[in-house]
């Protein structure tokens, strides 16, 4: 009897402990561009996110966590087969990404069906949060940036607009966004069109610009495009207003772009020269990773995004389900990020505080109204 009653608390003494090794990590997904046109921002996100991993594991929690990273190369199909993957991975809790919109809505439809939280940092689509209740990011919508900057430019005294965005469903919720505000107080569109990301020659197009004559051109791209047609503006001699949506905002974009640059304005919500003790310990950190470049608003979005995650996973400790994860992100509140303070509403969505913005001497600076 003695000898059944020791294997027996051997056998439970095995298990428990075998429980708590289980618990003792826990597995998030991410899923983003590492290879193909879209890299750089997939590197960055990871960067960002390594640096959010690994001060969490360090900070002497009673877990840890681990990042599973998976490449989409930015294509919804592979976004799609990732999410299956890591839908099938039990010990995932959560996700995080994807990059853009429409991929991030394509691997959307898997989570949903699964019942696994899913975060992005940058897919800004208004119909994203709309998809599942497990859908939510941490970064301002082009519903909400669309009437900040059509406000903020009929301040200015713009009121017949130019606008341009790249061929994607971001750029077209840039366009409806933005379009719809200027209407609805009154302002003109005076030019409206699509263009391929990756252009290489936005003569043809800055013509049609001027021949409709606004009196200011807003923007729809990122850094790579935006350098590329602010350097034929300046060559084709064109000094109309540029307005741009916070997805410009990079180092990369001074870098590619040059004195061409000088006057653009956009929005952000990040500055890597906010003197906040929690922004200059994540630019202080990104730099040395970096070679001493600072960090633009999408890393700084993966580094809240993935803090905002793991704050969930600790509050659902020590069994974070799914289930559970998802509901601790919904009740996020002032969660204190580098990009402002992040409460989620009951839609997922976090309106977050926009700055204005303006290159000026080369640099990003806010603008003093």
């Amino acid at each position: 009897m003695k000898l059944r009653l020791a294997a027996f608390t051997a056998i439970a003494v095995a298990g428990f402990a075998a429980s708590a090794s289980a618990q003792s990590t826990v597995k998030l997904g991410y899923q983003l561009p590492l290879t193909g046109d879209t890299a750089q921002y997939g590197q960055d996100f990871r960067k960002a996110a390594e640096i959010a991993l690994e001060e969490f594991n360090a900070s002497g929690k009673p877990f840890k966590v681990e990042i599973v990273f998976e490449d989409s190369r930015s294509d919804a199909k592979e976004g799609v087969n990732i999410a299956r993957k890591f839908v099938d991975d039990k010990a995932i809790v959560g996700v995080l990404g994807d990059f853009t919109s429409g991929v991030s809505m394509a691997a959307a439809q898997v989570y949903k069906d699964a019942g696994m939280p899913q975060l992005s940092q940058t897919a800004s689509h208004p119909d994203y949060t709309k998809i599942s209740k497990y859908q939510f990011r941490n970064i301002a919508t082009q519903a909400q940036e669309g009437p900040y900057n059509a406000k903020w430019m009929a301040s200015k005294g713009f009121k017949n607009v130019a606008v341009i965005a790249e061929q994607t469903d971001w750029g077209q919720s840039v366009v409806s966004g933005y379009s719809d505000a200027v209407k609805a107080s009154g302002g003109k569109i005076a030019f409206s069109e699509f263009f391929n990301r990756g252009l290489k020659d936005y003569r043809s197009l800055i013509s049609k610009i001027e021949r409709a004559k606004p009196d200011a051109i807003y923007t729809g791209f990122f850094y790579e495009d935006g350098a590329q047609f602010l350097k034929q503006i300046q060559q084709l001699g064109v000094k109309t207003p540029v307005y741009s949506t916070s997805a410009a905002y990079s180092p990369k974009l001074l870098e590619l772009a040059g004195d061409a640059a000088e006057g653009l304005h956009l929005t952000s919500n990040f500055l890597p020269t906010n003197p906040d003790p929690n922004v200059q310990k994540f630019v202080t950190e990104w730099k040395k990773r970096s070679n001493g470049t600072e960090p633009g608003q999408f890393p700084a979005q993966a580094y809240d995004a993935v803090r905002i995650m793991l704050a969930a996973v600790e509050k659902a400790y020590p069994n974070p389900t799914r289930e559970k994860v998802r509901d601790e992100l919904a009740k996020t509140a002032n969660f204190p990020g580098v990009t402002g303070k992040t409460t989620f509403d009951a839609d997922r969505e976090a309106n977050k505080d926009l700055t204005k913005v303006e290159v000026k001497g080369g640099q990003f600076a806010p603008v003093k109204e």
